[in-house]
């Protein structure tokens, strides 16, 4: 099973927002599956499904305890979802969920150019608040995560500021590049796999 989880904050006014990236690829997700995120639990909205050839099963998750506190609603999925107990020694749970291969993050880069994708398979947090919360919590790097450009062409005075505010309209074809893009990259990880995902997505475009 795979926990897919996009990081992001709730209501309507960060919605179309850079810092959402990683719930608008769930929603992409979630439309192509035909799945609806409806389902509240675990301080998150939630769908169940399966992608791939294999028909794997998944669980697809936006958590509602806004960005900062991500690793709050990560946590309680993982115990409810993946049954992993918090107090386990052992990252492989019951069932057979393994953190390193089964939990799967989304969310946005400010330090990648707009559109740009990378997967990665371990990491910090490169000073993303969410990703801090996330690691905080489970006290490992070791988990994959799909990073989505925000950047833009200028570095922003206020990066906290131009995360927090709305996508500007000439900016829109390329947003909605990226949420594909993630979406897709999401996909190949499920069906073939991290590294050929990586092999795929991780290319700096010419």
């Amino acid at each position: 099973m795979k926990l897919i989880v996009g990081l992001g904050n709730p209501g309507i006014e960060y919605q179309f927002t850079p810092h959402n990236m990683g719930f608008l690829s769930i929603d992409r997700l979630a439309e192509e599956l035909g799945l609806s995120l409806s389902n509240r639990r675990c301080r998150s909205l939630t769908a169940s499904g399966r992608m791939g050839a294999a028909q794997e099963e998944i669980v697809l998750a936006k958590p509602e305890t806004f960005m900062n506190l991500s690793g709050l609603a990560v946590e309680r999925l993982l115990e409810k979802v993946a049954g992993r107990d918090r107090d386990e020694d052992e990252i492989e749970a019951e069932g057979g969920f393994d953190l390193k291969q089964d939990l799967i993050v989304v969310y946005d880069e400010l330090d990648l150019p707009l559109g740009r994708i990378q997967i990665r398979e371990r990491g910090g947090s490169a000073g993303h608040n969410g990703i801090k919360s996330i690691l905080a919590v489970l006290g490992t790097e070791d988990w994959l995560r799909v990073r989505v450009g925000v950047g833009p062409e200028h570095k922003p005075s206020d990066g906290v500021k131009y995360l927090l505010g709305q996508f500007r309209k000439a900016d829109l074809p390329a947003i909605d590049e990226a949420i594909q893009k993630a979406a897709e990259a999401v996909k190949a990880i499920v069906s073939e796999g991290p590294q050929a995902a990586m092999n795929r997505f991780n290319r700096k475009p010419e």
